[in-house]
């Protein structure tokens, strides 16, 4: 092993405030968090023309294979198109 870095729950939440309690996932994946993520909107979308949500924090939820920017490309993609 040439070497090893280590950080407990209480240091990553210190190295990244919104990794709390050391959950770099994006907090609790129940139904209603699954829904509702990142709020009560259609997923990937905001108010701003042209800004889309591509995080984890969004469904279809924690994770590092890449379907939540997937899915935010397609509905950038729908809608930018369209107009």
């Amino acid at each position: 092993m040439l070497g090893r870095h280590v950080l407990s729950p209480g240091a990553l939440e210190r190295y990244n405030e919104n990794y709390v309690g050391g959950d770099i996932a994006g907090g609790a994946l129940d139904w209603p968090q699954l829904v509702s993520r990142p709020t009560l909107r259609l997923p990937y979308a905001t108010p701003v023309r042209g800004l889309y949500l591509a995080s984890s924090s969004t469904p279809p939820g924690p994770g590092v294979h890449g379907m939540c920017g997937h899915h935010a490309a397609r509905l950038a993609l729908r809608r930018e198109l369209r107009a």
